[in-house]
């Protein structure tokens, strides 16, 4: 007698209401974002939420425990989404620096104009909350260092490199999404220069791959 106990399928009617429950979380987690990166995480209320939303204001606590609750888990979306644009732009390339250059341009082109409310929320709404909301943040960034330094490393081997001390993939990672976010923030929040985001995207990436070039080496023949 198998000890597992079965797993009966959900009726038709507890489909139905999971569906309609998941479409109603996504539903307030939309309209908070599209608030917080418009309006400002500190000027907009669970009130205003709901009403965005079109539900009661008890639905939207049903959803998430609080405002900060809300925060937190656009920050995973928001990362979620920069790591899945970066990485398709990587795979579809060359496996050397060239996929770098494209998940460079990506970002810029791609995520920045595609996605800017989740930009607003991952580099601008995020800075300075709680210590829960930094967490989240910091937990957001980790998983984005990761992803590019195992990049490097995949770069590195394909190309018969090798890193010239061991910290250097993780400081170039870091380094990159520094740098990324710091242009983001001056020519996107701070000067509204959309326009030229290509240009400014290209010189940005251009300058990284410069300073990757310079802690790469040849592997030395054994």
């Amino acid at each position: 007698m198998n000890d597992v106990a079965e797993t009966k399928p959900l009726s038709k009617s507890a489909m139905r209401r999971q569906r309609e429950r998941e479409l109603r979380y996504q539903t307030i987690l939309s309209a908070a974002e599209s608030l917080f990166a418009k309006e400002g995480y500190h000027n907009t209320s669970m009130e205003r939420i709901a009403d965005a939303a079109e539900v009661s204001v008890g639905a939207v606590y049903f959803y998430f425990k609080n405002k900060e609750d809300l925060l937190a888990c656009l920050i995973d979306e928001s990362g979620y989404c920069l790591r899945s644009v970066l990485g398709k732009a990587f795979l579809e390339a060359t496996p050397d620096l060239e996929g770098f250059k494209k998940a460079g341009h990506a970002f810029f082109e791609d995520y920045c104009l595609n996605h800017s409310d989740k930009l607003a929320i991952l580099f601008r709404e995020s800075v300075g909350q709680s210590k829960i909301v930094e967490e989240r943040r910091k937990n957001a960034s980790e998983r984005l260092i990761k992803d590019v330094r195992n990049a490097l490393e995949k770069v590195c081997e394909g190309m018969n490199y090798e890193f010239k001390s061991n910290l250097a993939s993780e400081i170039i990672a870091v380094s990159i999404l520094g740098i990324y976010e710091r242009v983001a923030y001056q020519y996107i929040f701070w000067q509204g220069n959309t326009d030229g985001l290509k240009a400014i995207g290209h010189d940005a990436v251009d300058f990284l791959i410069g300073g990757i070039k310079n802690l790469f080496r040849e592997k030395e023949c054994t």
